[in-house]
C-alpha cells in the first residue's frame, strides 16, 4: 500500500514539474530538463529526410513562402550523410525576440518562424502538415494527466510540446 502512495506521490511531482517548466518556458525563464533557448545568431534548423539538391530554397513551402524576403535560407548537407538541413532566420532589425507578456499574448515572431519551419518540413518530406487533432482513436478518457496534456497540446501550438 505504501509503495502505491509514493508511486502516486512520484507521478504527482512529476505531473507538477512538467508544469513548472512549461510556465518558466511561457515566460521567458527557462531551466528545465528539455528547456530550449533561441540560438544566438538566430538560426532555426530541421533535419529533413531528402537531399540537399531536392530543396528549392527559392520554391519554399507556403509557410516559410510567406515570410517572403523577411528571412534569410539556406540548405546544406546533414552530418553523416543523412538528408539535409533547412535553416532559416529573421533578416533586419527583427531580432525575434519577443517579452514574456507579448510571448503570452500570442506575439512570438521567433515562435511563429519555429512553427512554420516545422510545417514546412513535414510538407516537404510527406506533402502534408500532420495533425494531433482530432485524435484518430477516439475520445480520450478523462484523466488528470490527460486534462494536462490537452491543455499543454493547445496552449503551444508554436514551440510544440517538450
Amino acid at each position: 500500500m505504501t509503495s502505491a502512495l509514493g508511486s502516486v506521490a512520484s507521478l504527482a511531482a512529476r505531473a507538477g514539474g512538467a508544469v513548472v517548466d512549461q510556465v518558466r518556458s511561457a515566460l521567458g525563464q527557462g531551466g528545465g530538463a528539455g528547456a530550449a533557448s533561441a540560438p544566438a545568431s538566430g538560426w532555426l534548423v530541421v533535419s529533413i529526410y531528402r537531399e540537399p539538391s531536392e530543396i528549392d530554397v527559392t520554391a519554399l513551402p507556403a509557410p516559410l513562402a510567406a515570410y517572403g524576403g523577411s528571412i534569410e535560407t539556406r540548405v546544406r548537407p546533414a552530418p553523416g550523410g543523412k538528408g539535409s538541413e533547412l535553416a532559416v532566420r529573421l533578416t533586419g532589425g527583427s531580432s525575434g525576440k519577443a517579452s514574456a507578456p507579448a510571448r503570452l499574448a500570442g506575439s512570438d515572431p521567433q515562435g511563429d518562424l519555429r512553427s512554420a519551419l516545422r510545417q514546412a518540413k513535414q510538407l516537404i518530406e510527406v506533402g502534408e502538415v500532420l495533425a494531433v487533432d482530432p485524435t484518430p482513436h477516439g475520445k480520450r478518457t478523462a484523466t488528470p494527466g490527460g486534462a494536462l496534456l490537452e491543455a499543454a497540446t493547445k496552449r503551444a501550438p508554436k514551440g510544440g510540446v517538450l
